[in-house]
């Protein structure tokens, strides 16, 4: 009896560490999202000071990913988890890298921000990039409520939106060259604002990455390499049999 109370013990203290790491994980995020929408709030409207703050602000991406990395190899090192339980910490390990790096992007376009805050903005005030900025910040909250949720089905719907970042992030590049060609004095601007389409393209990819991860926590599936609409065709499959399964007598 002793014994079985010791394990409940253990596994009750177990899944408090991993969803006190969760939870972390999503500060984290929640973090880093008010980083990328202030960036790209700083470029559009032209506000050099609240640009700066955001790049000055990246240390703090870089501590959370630091505390979280060290949670983890503690409970690696004391917890022992396996099956599922390693799924979420390798996982979680994974995605934190993904977000740090988001941070980091995040504070290119803030940098960029604060400098092109003191060049005149042009007619549509980079009217594309606030399109394509909204896009990739939708990605990322949704690739984050998929963790939060551990939803596999948003989760690839979120990868799926990263074909049209990459769309977007090629017009806005051809439409800059031209702008280049056409007006040799827009050069400096064309290529700041293709430095951060680039990096919202990045951060599309790693948005893409954290919905793979989710993918592998649920299924233990690494999809990283494999086309999407192979992934959705097997998600639906298992879900098929739990959907045919005989319901018990009397239920609707």
């Amino acid at each position: 009896m002793e014994t079985a109370d010791l394990s409940h013990h253990i596994s009750r203290r177990f899944n408090e560490d991993l969803e006190r790491v969760r939870s972390k994980v999503l500060a984290m995020g929640g973090f880093v999202e008010q980083q990328l929408q202030k960036a790209i709030t700083a470029l559009t409207e032209g506000d050099s000071t609240l640009g700066e703050s955001v790049a000055l602000g990246d240390f703090q991406v870089n501590n959370m990913e630091v505390s979280i990395d060290e949670e983890c190899s503690r409970i690696l090192a004391t917890r022992a988890p396996a099956a599922g339980d390693l799924r979420v910490i390798v996982a979680i390990i994974k995605t934190i890298t993904d977000l740090e790096r988001i941070g980091d992007e995040g504070e290119k376009i803030g940098y960029i921000a604060s400098r092109l805050a003191t060049m005149e903005r042009p007619a549509d005030k980079y009217r594309e990039i606030k399109h394509l900025g909204r896009i990739v910040s939708e990605m990322v909250h949704d690739a984050l409520d998929a963790f939060a949720r551990m939803d596999a089905e948003s989760a690839l719907r979120v990868a799926r939106q990263d074909r049209l970042v990459d769309e977007e992030y090629e017009a806005i590049q051809r439409q800059s060259i031209t702008f280049m060609m056409e007006d040799p004095r827009t050069i400096r601007r064309a290529l700041d604002v293709m430095w951060v389409v680039r990096a919202l393209e990045r951060i599309g990819d790693h948005a893409k990455n954290i919905s793979e991860y989710v993918i592998y926590m649920v299924y233990g599936k690494d999809v990283r390499h494999t086309s999407l609409d192979d992934v959705e065709r097997e998600l639906r499959e298992r879900a098929a049999p739990a959907a045919d399964a005989p319901r018990p007598a009397g239920a609707p």
